[in-house]
C-alpha cells in the first residue's frame, strides 16, 4: 500500500510569537507620541461626583374635570298616555286596550328598548347633590321627638266572634281593600264562627261593601293585576278558589279538595300569563300553579 504524505512548509516567524514559560524583562512593543491638539481639548475634573438612582422615576400630574351644573326638576304624573277612544276612568276600557297592545308583535321589543333609558333616568333621579344645602334655613332638632303614628280608619270584623285578619290586599286604584279573616291556630276555629271574608271601601269603614263566602276560612287573597274584578284566595283546608266581584255570591271555580294542598294555603300570587294562572304555597311543602279555567280538574 502506497504511503500518502503531504509536506507543509512555513517560516517560523509567520506563526507569531512563541510562548515563554518563565519571567522576562518588559519589552516596548508600541510607542505612541502625544498630540498637543488633543491635549488642549482635555479638561481634568478632580474630584468628580455623580449620582445614580436605581428606582424608576415617577411624575405627578393633576387634572380638573369640567364642572356640571345640576338643577332639580320634578314631575307629577297621575294618568295619561291613553288614546282618544279610551276613557282612563273606566277600568274595563283600559284593560281591553292593554291586552290588545300586549298582543302586538312589537310590544316585547318596545318594552326591552325602554329598560336601559328608564334605568338611567331612575339613577339620575336618585342622585344626590352633595354640595347642596337642602335645609339651610331650618334648624329643627328631631332627636327629642318620639316616633308616633296616627290611626286614620279602623275596619273592625263585623262577626260577633272576633277573628284574625290573616291577609289583606289593596285594589290597584287604592279605593278598596280585601281582607281575609281566619284563625291560623290549630283547632282555633270554634263552632258558629263566620266563614266570611270582606271587601271594604276605605271611605266607609262601618259596613263591608262585599262579602266573600268560602267553604273554609280564607288565609290569603290577591287581586288580579290585569283584571280588578278577579280575586284569588286560598282556604284553611287547602282549597284554592277565585271570585268575580261582579257576581260575588259564590266562587266562579274552586279546586278539588283531593288535588288541593293538605295544609292551609299561606299565600297566593297571580302569574303574568294570558290564560290566567295562580301560584299557591302551603306548609305541606308543595308549590302549585293553577289554571283558573281548569281549577276543578
Amino acid at each position: 500500500m502506497a504511503e500518502i504524505v503531504y509536506m507543509y512548509q512555513k517560516g517560523r516567524r509567520e506563526f507569531g510569537r512563541h510562548p515563554e514559560f518563565q519571567d522576562s524583562e518588559p519589552e516596548v512593543l508600541v510607542d505612541i507620541h502625544r498630540n498637543p491638539k488633543y491635549q488642549e481639548e482635555y479638561i481634568r475634573q478632580d474630584p468628580y461626583e455623580t449620582e445614580i438612582q436605581c428606582a424608576p422615576e415617577l411624575s405627578e400630574a393633576q387634572t380638573n374635570t369640567e364642572r356640571i351644573m345640576l338643577k332639580p326638576r320634578g314631575m307629577r304624573h297621575l294618568e295619561g298616555g291613553w288614546p282618544a277612544g279610551v276613557d282612563p276612568t273606566e277600568i274595563e276600557n283600559k284593560i281591553k286596550y292593554t291586552k290588545k297592545a300586549e298582543r302586538e308583535e312589537g310590544y316585547i321589543q318596545a318594552c326591552k328598548g325602554l329598560v336601559d333609558p328608564a334605568e338611567r333616568y331612575i339613577k339620575q333621579n336618585n342622585a344626590i347633590n352633595i354640595y347642596e344645602e337642602y335645609f339651610a334655613e331650618e334648624n329643627v332638632d328631631h332627636s327629642s321627638e318620639p316616633p308616633s303614628a296616627r290611626t286614620i280608619t279602623v275596619f273592625s270584623d263585623p262577626s260577633p266572634i272576633k277573628r284574625t285578619a290573616a291577609h289583606l290586599c289593596w285594589l290597584s286604584d287604592g279605593k278598596k281593600i280585601a281582607v281575609a279573616y281566619c284563625i291560623m291556630k290549630f283547632q282555633g276555629n270554634t263552632e258558629g264562627m263566620s266563614l266570611k271574608s270582606h271587601i271594604w271601601d276605605i271611605n266607609n269603614p262601618n259596613t263591608p261593601e262585599m262579602d266573600l263566602v268560602p267553604t273554609s276560612p280564607l288565609c290569603c287573597l290577591e287581586y288580579n293585576p290585569k283584571d280588578a274584578h278577579l280575586i284569588a284566595a286560598g282556604s284553611y283546608n287547602g282549597v284554592v278558589q277565585y271570585w268575580d266581584t261582579r257576581h260575588p255570591q259564590q266562587p266562579v271555580m274552586r279546586s278539588n279538595i283531593d288535588d288541593s294542598h293538605k295544609d292551609p294555603v299561606y299565600d297566593c300570587k297571580w302569574l303574568m300569563s294570558k290564560s290566567g294562572e295562580v301560584l299557591t304555597v302551603s306548609t305541606d311543602g308543595r308549590v302549585l300553579i293553577w289554571d283558573i279555567k281548569k281549577m276543578d280538574k
